[in-house]
């Protein structure tokens, strides 16, 4: 039995979601090990979350892959076509997320060969709200919610407010005795890329407005 276009469309609208939730599982897993690996200096799990950014990385390109396919194949058009392309950047974003998570297991690779510097309280938190960001913004992409996706885009001023406060803490451990420099170094890199983390679920909320409304400017200022 040959299926209508709308009925296949629809199967592979649904396998580019299911791997989208997929890999947002997985990055999501390798924020969560990266932090933990940073407050018990636990080599072995950062090892382990370097080691696993190879499988979201292989999913990136099979959601392209199957994308393209569609693309080329069904000819979607207005928010068929936009669902479609929004999977594409989801899947770019969520890719580089892990890559970041991936940096800060090889930052903590490095901290661990030393004695911690301080207590670790407002990077485990910007960890916090970026994978309650996640979360959120994976089911704001998959219910098409254009009110939760907008609240998510809110929450990332308080990561950055989060990082410039990290950002003078560390800096006054380094005025304060250079032999603090290098591993309060290490820590302004693990908190940047907890930023660009959050930065990126900003990022991926905005795609999710575009795909509901059509409006590239959507999120923008007036």
């Amino acid at each position: 039995m040959v299926l209508p276009n709308r009925t296949i469309l629809d199967q592979e609208e649904n396998e580019l979601r299911d791997n989208i939730l997929r890999m947002s599982d997985l990055t999501d897993k390798a924020i969560d090990r990266s932090i933990q690996s940073l407050r018990t200096q636990n080599i072995e799990l950062a090892r382990q979350v370097i080691a696993d950014d190879q499988k979201i990385n292989d999913l990136r390109y099979v959601v392209e892959e199957e994308a393209y396919k569609v693309l080329a194949l069904q000819a979607p058009a207005a928010r068929d076509m936009r669902k479609v392309v929004v999977a594409i950047h989801i899947a770019v974003e969520l890719e580089r997320m892990a890559d970041h998570a991936a940096g800060i297991a090889k930052l903590c690779v490095e901290l661990a060969k030393e004695s911690p510097l301080k207590p670790f309280v407002d990077i485990p938190r910007m960890a916090e709200i970026s994978r309650e960001m996640l979360k959120d913004g994976i089911n704001a992409y998959m219910e098409a919610n254009t009110e939760l996706a907008a609240k998510i885009v809110e929450r990332d001023n308080e990561v950055d407010e989060l990082d410039k406060q990290v950002y003078r803490e560390l800096l006054t451990y380094m005025l304060q005795d250079p032999r603090n420099i290098n591993r309060a170094t290490y820590l302004l890199w693990v908190s940047h890329n907890m930023e660009r983390i959050a930065d990126r679920i900003t990022n991926i909320c905005e795609r999710v407005l575009f795909m509901v409304t059509g409006n590239v400017r959507q999120n923008e200022e007036d």
